[in-house]
């Protein structure tokens, strides 16, 4: 729910020395000078209200109005249909002594008030002191409910509660104060400065209270409602229930958030790791703060996951320390292990826990603190290369260097051009042909040139295959068996799937 903002009526703007040097006099629909003005605009075009979004204060010499009484009604019309909050003519320009009598019938039938300017005064003046008064008045709410956030966080930390913050709110606003549950129940409220039982106002109100008074939801379900009974609300109203819902939010979702706090410690704690800006020594100690019992463990394994859920991870059983990645979207994890060599079942386990939706890395099972920030940067980057490689249960971040190394090349020019020599010929094939002969040569290069396991993969028996690979060299121009060549179409084959499309 955003606050309207502060406004300052015609009256008052009629009264402000800028305005009153012009000698204003109010010559039609001097019914409608409570109107809030939401900005000012100066203009001499005849279609001037669709340049307008409605609470405007319009000033002009009435140039663009027109001399003819249709356009003058026109003009008015516009006006009042844009629901513009005054139209100021300064005379002398356009009109001498007067404005015109088919201009003022106008606007006094449309309730659009009109006002004439005997004196000539700078127009940008009058638009600066309005504007002044609309942004002073903004600031003065806002510090209010600075002063009123204030008063409700300190009666949280003097051990108050929900009950405290909606009397303090009640009388803020001077109006009784309801919180809600999201199936609409009342939780709790506050009476009015009239101190009667409001209860029966919010029954009758319930279900269709944002169109009386002021609502604000409170995160988590449900929401924060004044209701005008004593009396009406103002422009500070929404500003402080908005303030009141975010500390109610908070004492409702307590527990939840000190969970939330220790996780995100436990991530700002492994971040500041991976990033080499904490010492061993001081990781030991906050992972043991923050409850991580590695006392009797044989090795310390490093996960990074794209995807899961954390708590999935969390139990009886391995020690765990998880947290969310500050710099990125993924779980960063150090498990405890009492044998070094439990490190792919533990993997699987981690793996099966997340999901199948999850990409995990595993980094290498190390020995103490000093080796985990290092196992953590290599297990993010082989998360952050697997995105676009084949999936599978858990990627082994130990085995990875090379797909790592070109996905941190993937945005280099040389990259994508040693991929385009490399391969060019066979995308330009199969992108004019029925068979395509680029799985073929992804599934040579899988199976390290080994002829009768790329059979299998491709399910051909071993003449169809090496019909293939006589088509595949015609187009390289190139013999496939031949070692290096095998190595080159290899590591092209890897770089093209980090290439970004």
């Amino acid at each position: 729910m955003s606050a309207p903002a502060p406004r300052i009526t015609v009256a008052a703007a009629l009264g402000l020395p800028a305005l009153r040097r012009g000698l204003p006099e109010v010559v039609a629909g001097a019914g409608g000078l409570a109107r809030p003005i939401r900005w000012v605009h100066a203009g001499e075009v005849p279609n001037m209200a669709s340049l307008l979004r409605g609470g405007e204060l319009l000033l002009t010499t009435g140039m663009g109005i027109g001399p003819r009484a249709a356009d003058q009604r026109r003009f008015v019309a516009a006006l009042a249909a844009r629901e513009v909050a005054a139209l100021v003519i300064e005379l002398g320009h356009t009109y001498e002594r007067r404005l015109p009598d088919a201009l003022v019938a106008a606007a006094e039938q449309a309730g659009l008030p009109l006002v004439e300017l005997h004196a000539a005064v700078p127009f940008v003046a009058v638009t600066e002191a309005i504007h002044t008064e609309i942004v002073n008045r903004h600031y003065d709410l806002l510090r209010r409910a600075e002063e009123l956030q204030t008063a409700f966080t300190e009666v949280m930390v003097d051990g108050g509660g929900i009950p405290d913050v909606l009397a303090l709110l009640a009388s803020a606003v001077a109006n009784p104060v309801f919180l809600e549950a999201a199936d609409g129940r009342l939780l709790h409220h506050a009476a009015g400065p009239s101190g009667g039982d409001p209860i029966s106002v919010w029954t009758q109100a319930a279900g269709g209270a944002a169109g009386v008074g002021v609502v604000a939801p409170v995160a988590g379900g449900g929401r924060l409602v004044v209701l005008p009974v004593d009396a009406p609300v103002d422009a500070f109203a929404p500003l402080a229930v908005e303030r009141a819902a975010g500390i109610v939010a908070l004492a409702l979702l307590r527990a939840r958030q000190e969970e939330e706090l220790l996780a995100r410690g436990r991530g700002d704690l492994l971040g500041e790791l991976m990033a080499g800006r904490l010492e061993p020594e001081a990781a030991a100690a906050r992972a043991r703060a923050l409850g991580f019992a590695d006392g009797a463990a044989a090795a310390l394994l490093p996960i990074v996951a794209r995807g899961g859920d954390a708590r999935a991870v969390e139990g009886p059983g391995t020690p765990a320390l998880i947290g969310a990645d500050p710099a990125g979207n993924a779980l960063l994890i150090v498990l405890a292990l009492r044998d070094a060599g439990d490190r792919g079942a533990t993997a699987d386990r981690v793996a099966d826990a997340l999901g199948d939706d999850a990409i995990v890395a595993v980094g290498p099972a190390v020995s103490g603190w000093d080796g985990v920030g290092a196992g953590l940067r290599e297990a993010a980057d082989s998360a952050a290369a697997a995105v676009r490689l084949a999936p599978r249960a858990w990627h082994d971040a130990t085995a990875m260097g090379l797909d790592r190394l070109l996905w941190r090349w993937r945005d280099r020019d040389e990259l994508a051009e040693y991929v385009e020599r490399t391969l060019g010929p066979v995308i330009a094939h199969d992108a004019r042909r029925k068979h395509a002969l680029l799985p073929t040569l992804e599934a040579l290069c899988a199976n390290g040139g080994r002829k009768a396991e790329t059979a299998r993969a491709l399910h051909l028996n071993r003449q169809a295959l090496y019909d293939r690979l006589k088509r595949l060299e015609d187009v390289l121009g190139r013999d496939v068996s031949d070692p290096r060549t095998l190595l080159d179409l290899q590591l092209a084959v890897q770089a093209r799937r980090q290439l970004d499309d």
